[in-house]
């Protein structure tokens, strides 16, 4: 049997993988005798060889994994019945200000967007995955802190929180995330509704 080339292992554990692989993870291929610089100059040498096709090779902040490529989406769709999922205004702009003003609290959330807070919200991300509570503040009641997680990341293709895009002139931007439906008890306030969800760099599917 032909012997692959270790580029070629690299590639496959990453393809047949279920979550982000990182370079200590890769080293144990090679029983840790290739070293982290030789794993790293693979991947940068894959990265390239993808770039033009229907994957992509990105690190993200739990490690490296091939993610769909965003020119391929409006394919990938039309092999679906089910319809884009959608989110609600104020679910992407509670998203938008836990991610960029983090740590916040509940109250935090209100006063940035001027209106009570739905509960639902913070329920739906935390379940996702996409943000917990990292401490509490010392004020009277010690409200929670909330921040986004390491799968927040991943899911949107980021490797840490400085590749989000930058604001300008506080507008919040749009978060091409997630598979769930606006929640049925929301306030007409809530209920809003953005243009349909398409994946920036990677088929959110639920769990």
């Amino acid at each position: 049997m032909a012997r692959l080339e270790p580029k070629f292992i690299i590639e496959a554990a990453l393809m047949s993988a279920d979550k982000p692989l990182t370079v200590p993870t890769l080293r144990r291929l090679f029983s840790d005798r290739v070293s982290s610089k030789t794993i790293l100059g693979h991947l940068e040498t894959l990265q390239e060889e993808w770039k033009l096709r229907g994957l992509r090779l990105v690190e993200v902040a739990s490690g490296w994994e091939f993610v769909t490529a965003e020119a391929a989406q409006p394919y990938l769709v039309r092999l679906s019945d089910e319809k884009p999922p959608r989110y609600t205004r104020a679910a992407l702009e509670t998203l938008a200000i836990i991610a960029y003003r983090q740590p916040v609290t509940r109250g935090d959330i209100e006063d940035i967007r001027g209106v009570a807070l739905n509960p639902q919200l913070l329920r739906q991300f935390e379940e996702r995955g996409w943000i917990e509570t990292v401490g509490y503040r010392e004020t009277p009641g010690r409200p929670a802190l909330i921040a986004t997680t390491p799968q927040f990341l991943n899911d949107l293709g980021l490797k840490s929180l400085e590749g989000l895009p930058q604001l300008e002139e506080e507008v919040l931007p749009d978060f091409f995330l997630g598979d769930e439906r606006p929640q049925d008890n929301y306030r007409a306030e809530d209920s809003a509704q953005t243009a349909p969800m398409v994946q920036k760099e990677i088929n959110f599917e639920a769990e």
